[in-house]
């Protein structure tokens, strides 16, 4: 039985655990095997930092249930809690460990996010032995990157950039940092694998299997060429430890991410304005002049940029500024790494045929939580009609139902009372409460509306049928089976 799989930050012996990932990168061109890494190791080490945080952390020192009332012991334990504060309250001190490395000569340094997060001060220590106090410019916690400054009185020693997408697997790269808080350390290995992702819209990560341990998070991940081409971030592992997979963020993702936080202390990612999900193998066959998964299906557009351009909810984008969308990760950090303001052209395809919009960028970080569309409301003064289909148990809107299930006034669909769990539909994940708003990309408000897109979809050869499903106002597409009722 295989183990549970692990995924742990790499902070420092003296840090309190957190679950996060951390590893390195990969070279620039294919070598052979060097006899030794020594030159470029002494070459690049001065540029690395070891990095020590420390936190007021604030506790409860009250001895709770240690004396009971009335104990002649009482007045001495209250005597013991005065002492330790007021409230009984102490703060403590908490030191956490990292690495970093510096890129300018007037002491902007690179790390992540998790090393210096909440930390009070800031202390940087250099492989000479010097120590300086560093100020935080910015960071940005969706790419666990941190950029801070120190003051020297002379030039330090700085390390440049690489091109990460020049990177191939099997490329040697070395690893540099501080493990386990045991001071400054060199590990060497290969590129396993390029653009992996973990958890985040913008991951872009290298894996090395070049030693990592908690510690080395911020550390650099050096090519042949002593360039940085990736910051050591996460680690796989059961135990915690380097079992030889680690993460290392791509250098040409935070190459852009450094800049602004040094212009600006904060990142400006563009902002398209939609929801969106991956087209997959089992929705190609309901869309017309799609023939295989490919692009970004919109399943909501709320107030912004995509909605004064005319997208609409059932458009699959194609291409975004020149750029093919192949899933929806590619579209988010396509976007992301737009100009905001930028006036792009947008491919989308809509009712088999494809358009081109003109889209002006915003701002994801101001962008804010738009209330969800809903579409006009129906004549409702029909009665309320009920049918299964398939494998759906289904219901026509009513205000009871508005209020069970928590909706606006004026939202209309089909609401899913009761699912077969033999149907596909419970195999794809609805289940009662849903509500169906669009069927073929029409919407539907009566049964009637549900039973003509299915007449429609069968005189037009298709085997499947795409909903639009609604949960707690989050929408997303599902495509049904024809024949499965």
């Amino acid at each position: 039985m295989r183990p549970a799989r692990r995924i742990t930050a790499v902070v420092g012996a003296m840090a309190v655990s957190v679950l996060m990932v951390f590893g390195s990168a990969a070279d620039v061109a294919a070598r052979g095997t060097h006899e030794s890494f020594a030159d470029l190791a002494e070459a690049i080490s001065p540029s690395v930092v070891n990095i020590t945080t420390s936190t007021t952390v604030a506790r409860d020192a009250t001895p709770r249930g240690v004396v009971p009332d009335g104990s002649p012991f009482e007045d001495f334990f209250r005597d013991f809690r005065d002492r330790n504060g007021p409230d009984g309250q102490r703060p403590r001190r908490s030191s956490a460990l990292g690495s970093g490395f510096v890129i300018s000569e007037d002491g902007y340094v690179v790390t992540n996010n998790h090393v210096i997060e909440n930390a009070d001060e800031i202390l940087i220590e250099f492989f000479n032995g010097d120590e300086l106090p560093a100020e935080l410019v910015g960071t940005d916690p969706n790419t666990d990157l941190a950029l801070l400054k120190v003051e020297a009185d002379r030039a330090l020693p700085f390390v440049p950039f690489g091109d990460s997408d020049t990177a191939r697997v099997g490329d040697w790269v070395i690893a540099m940092g501080n493990p386990l808080g045991q001071g400054f350390s060199v590990s060497a290995g290969i590129v396993s694998a390029r653009n992996r992702a973990l958890s985040g819209s913008y991951d872009d990560y290298i894996q090395t299997d070049a030693a990592i341990n908690r510690g080395n998070s911020g550390g650099p991940l050096f090519n042949m060429n002593g360039e940085v081409i990736g910051v050591n971030t996460a680690i796989l592992s059961p135990t915690g430890g380097s079992i030889g997979i680690g993460f290392s963020m791509a250098s040409n993702v935070v190459t852009r991410v450094i800049d602004q936080l040094k212009e600006y202390g904060e990142t400006r990612r563009g902002w398209l304005g939609v929801s969106i999900q991956d087209v997959t193998d089992d929705m190609v066959e309901a869309i017309d002049g799609l023939d295989e998964a490919r692009g970004a299906m919109v399943s909501n557009v709320p107030d912004g940029p995509a909605k004064d351009a005319g997208i609409l909810t059932g458009d699959v984008i194609l291409t975004f500024d020149g750029v093919d969308v192949e899933d929806t990760r590619g579209l988010v950090r396509t976007v992301g790494n737009s100009p905001v303001g930028k006036t792009v052209r947008v491919t989308i395809l809509r009712n088999g045929q494809t358009e081109t919009v003109k889209v002006t960028l915003g701002r994801r970080e101001e962008a804010v939580n738009a209330s969800m569309p809903v579409p006009e409301a129906e004549d409702e003064n029909q009665g309320p009609a009920t049918a299964d289909i398939l494998g759906l148990s289904l219901s026509e809107m009513t205000d009871e139902l508005r209020e069970q299930l928590e909706l606006g006034d004026k939202v209309t669909g089909l609401v899913v009372t009761d699912v077969d769990e033999d149907s596909q539909a419970y195999e794809k994940g609805l289940r009662a409460g849903d509500v169906i708003t669009e069927a073929g990309q029409q919407k539907v408000a009566e049964l009637a509306d549900l039973n003509t897109r299915i007449d429609e979809a069968r005189e037009a050869g298709r085997k499947s049928l795409l909903l639009l499903v609604r949960r707690a106002n989050e929408p997303r597409f599902v495509a049904l089976g024809l024949d499965d009722g």
